[in-house]
């Protein structure tokens, strides 16, 4: 189990970090990702989105059948009935299974967060390789360096920031771990050309999620 564990743990330590914050107005996704395609974060369903770090392959497939999950659940029951928690549950049996019965661990690190009409009822729930589950709030960092870009937003963050606010502090985060654009220079801003960035909308009337275009990236980090 050990072995497996530090697999698993340097697999997802050579991708990129993916920030998670709550905002006023929602939820807020970024990572440096200067691919177009190859997304970390995605819808799940109406007020439910999707972050992973590790191996494109294997959470792209626990995306898909996040998806299909909800989809399924939602038209057997309730839209209403699709929750972060039970998608959460579902994918923490998935990987806790892989884990202890497959030959190979997935390299998986992944966030599944909620949206609600108020910020003390947002859900964010961060899951590890082995099907661990924890309940955060406010900050998520995941990625090669977690622990590190936890406490520095921890540090700045605070409740009532605005999106530009938020987008600001987490580009200015990978940037200082060495995930922006100077290697052993001073630390600068990620470009938004670069930025992989999303938010779940708390005013949003069904479907929350919205993907951050560079444009639209650079007129709000020009606003803070």
């Amino acid at each position: 189990m050990k072995d497996r564990a530090d697999y698993a743990r340097k697999g997802i330590a050579r991708g990129r970090s993916v920030v998670v914050l709550q905002y006023d107005d929602g939820i807020a996704f970024a990572t440096q990702n200067p691919s177009r395609a190859l997304h970390k974060i995605s819808e799940i369903y109406d007020r439910i989105a999707f972050a992973a770090v590790g191996k494109y392959n294997e959470f792209e497939n626990l995306r898909v059948a996040g998806v299909r999950y909800a989809d399924l659940r939602g038209y057997s029951y309730d839209r209403s009935d699709v929750t972060a928690r039970g998608l959460a549950n579902a994918y923490a049996q998935t990987l806790g299974t892989v884990f202890t019965t497959e030959s190979k661990p997935l390299e998986v690190e992944l966030v599944v967060a909620e949206v609600a009409d108020e910020p003390a009822g947002d859900q964010i729930y961060r899951l590890s390789y082995d099907g661990s589950v924890a309940d955060e709030h406010s900050v998520v960092a995941m990625g090669g360096q977690a622990e590190e870009l936890g406490a520095r937003l921890r540090e700045e963050w605070h409740e009532g920031m605005a999106l530009p606010e938020v987008l600001t502090l987490a580009t200015r985060a990978l940037a200082a771990s060495g995930e922006g654009t100077g290697d052993g220079a001073e630390p600068q801003e990620v470009p938004a050309a670069q930025l992989e960035a999303a938010v779940l909308e708390r005013t949003a009337r069904r479907r929350a999620f919205r993907r951050l275009t560079t444009p639209a990236l650079d007129q709000l980090l020009a606003q803070r």
